[in-house]
């Protein structure tokens, strides 16, 4: 799957590089789809050429040769180490949850373990809390960094208006715990897991109170900063009664 063509058991979608410079309007179009973004926001569709040609990576997602879903990521270095660094990852509100984005990470993967690279990280928002049990849960993605208001306020609705915080997922794509969890086998939280615990009504409250949504958010910045100060990495996610929980705990990968 070098080339990120999607797996057999989900045929109905094709994951493959986008190459020529027509296909980079793919991108442009979805970010609108996807999350309401103006066009003071949008990443335009030369800098999608660019990731193309410095070594980074552009896929797209279709059904029926109609585009559902996009990946974008740019290389980067970082201890004298190249990498990828994941800056979208999209998938229009009709096809989401249907293994989509999924297939778009799994086509990254292959694609860096490929080339050899063994890192590729992303930002993601802490209050999505879907987003990081499939980031953490699922992909077996590990945290240590989480950066505040990292792109400033935009006009996305999505982020409801709140500094856009965001935690740096590592996804060391050829480890054993990503290729366990990619196999099936489920993450069991030992009692030295500590927990950064979120309602799972977060969303709820981002749309409908502001105010008590962003003091939450600080609430969960001000945990996650102390658990890292102290040497602690998120290395799971998990949904329990009315909350979602990030699992912390000493780790090094």
């Amino acid at each position: 799957m070098a080339e990120g063509i999607t797996s057999l058991k989900e045929p109905r979608f094709l994951v493959r590089p986008l190459r020529e410079v027509q296909e980079m309007s793919i991108g442009v179009d979805l970010q609108r789809r996807v999350w309401g973004y103006n066009e003071s926001d949008i990443v335009p569709d030369e800098m999608f050429v660019v990731a193309k040609e410095s070594g980074g990576q552009v896929f797209g997602a279709f059904h029926q040769n109609q585009p559902v879903g996009f990946a974008l990521a740019f290389a980067g270095t970082q201890h004298g180490m190249v990498y990828l660094h994941s800056h979208m990852v999209g998938v229009v509100p009709e096809y989401q949850n249907c293994g989509v984005g999924r297939l778009l990470k799994l086509a990254q993967r292959d694609n860096a373990i490929a080339r050899g690279i063994s890192l590729i990280d992303w930002t993601f928002d802490p209050l999505q809390l879907k987003n990081a049990h499939f980031n953490l849960a699922r992909l077996g993605a590990i945290v240590r960094r989480y950066i505040s208001n990292c792109y400033g306020r935009t006009s996305s609705p999505l982020h409801a208006g709140l500094p856009t915080d965001r935690l740096v997922a590592e996804w060391w794509v050829q480890s054993d715990r990503v290729r366990a969890l990619l196999s099936g086998k489920t993450n069991v939280p030992g009692p030295e897991c500590l927990r950064i615990s979120i309602p799972v009504e977060i969303r709820e409250l981002c749309a409908n109170n502001l105010p008590e949504a962003e003091k939450v958010q600080l609430c969960v910045r001000e945990e996650f900063e102390r658990h890292i100060a102290a040497g602690r990495t998120a290395v799971g996610f998990e949904f329990s009664g009315e909350q979602g929980s990030y699992l912390m705990k000493e780790h090094k990968e």
